[in-house]
Formats: C-alpha cells, sequence, structure tokens
C-alpha cells in the first residue's frame, strides 16, 4: 500500500455482487501452493456463485484498498466458535497487516456472537502460514487427513478468544 491508500476491512454487505473479483483474489493469493500442497487447494473448484453461496451461509469480510477488493476471509458461525476459511490477501500486499485485520475483524464479530475461539485449518506443507498464524495467536490442536490419504495433510489451529 502507498502511504495515501485507505484500507478498510468491512464486513460483505447484503447486496454485494463482484464475486469474480473475489474469485480472482483467492485464486492469485493461493496460486503459490500449486505444486506444494497434496491434494490441490479447494480454491480451484470455487466459481463465483459457490462463492455467493458460501456467503450466505458464513460471514465474509473484506478489505478493500481506494474501493480495490485486496483481501477476503470467510467465517462459519459454529456452536461455540467460529471456522475461518479462505483468508487472501493480495500477493503484492501480503505481509503489510491486511491477512492481520481480516482476522481481527472476525475476532471481534466472534466476540459479539458470544464465542469464545475461532478456528482454522492450514495444509501441514505450509510452514510459514503456521508461524504467521501462531504470531495472531492460534495453536495446534490436532491434524488430519483428506479422504483417501493415509497421512495428515491439514493442522487445525484455533484461537482462545478472551
Amino acid at each position: 500500500m502507498d502511504q495515501t491508500a485507505i484500507l478498510l476491512v468491512t464486513e460483505l454487505p447484503p447486496d454485494f455482487a463482484r464475486w469474480d473479483e473475489v474469485l480472482a483474489l483467492i485464486l492469485r493469493a493461493f496460486a503459490y501452493m500449486d505444486g506444494v500442497i497434496d491434494p490441490p487447494s479447494s480454491a480451484h473448484r470455487l466459481t463465483p456463485e459457490n462463492l455467493k453461496s458460501k456467503a450466505g451461509q458464513e460471514t465474509a469480510f473484506l478489505a478493500l484498498e481506494n474501493g480495490r477488493i485486496v483481501g477476503c476471509i470467510f467465517a462459519l458461525e459454529r456452536a461455540k466458535d467460529f471456522y475461518v476459511g479462505k483468508l487472501a490477501v493480495e500477493p503484492g500486499l501480503q505481509g503489510r497487516g491486511i491477512g492481520g485485520r481480516l482476522m481481527q475483524a472476525v475476532e471481534d464479530f466472534a466476540r459479539r456472537r458470544g464465542k469464545n475461539a475461532i478456528e482454522l485449518q492450514t495444509r501441514i506443507e505450509l510452514t510459514a502460514n503456521h508461524a504467521a498464524f501462531a504470531r495472531l495467536g492460534f495453536r495446534e490442536t490436532g491434524r488430519t487427513a483428506h479422504e483417501g490419504y493415509d497421512r495428515p495433510t491439514s493442522i487445525t489451529m484455533r484461537k482462545v478468544l478472551s
């Protein structure tokens, strides 16, 4: 971000229609995983239509820089917590706190909804992600395998909200 850029993190409005842009952002942000993680990212199965459907079942937040979508995150409300997925930040802007701002928006929302934790999964191979989530207060709580795999493929991480 340049010094004049204004970053706004906001809950997705009900009349949101820029699904092509959100999908393109997710695919750009997740592209580095291609050939690194096995099985491949579920991002490859996303469409504008199923993203819109996902947002109808979950709460989504956007990071906007002067109106341009530069980040997103989806949060599924469960009985005692929120499950966070599809955290994406424009590759050229990563490392500048946008992901942390999106995660903070979910934490604040979870607290308002009376939840005591946020949970996510990250792939075994993505060690930089493990470290980034740990810096945000997440701790590993388990490992799971995708269907058809006899080894762990994902790490479950949880942050207890105070």
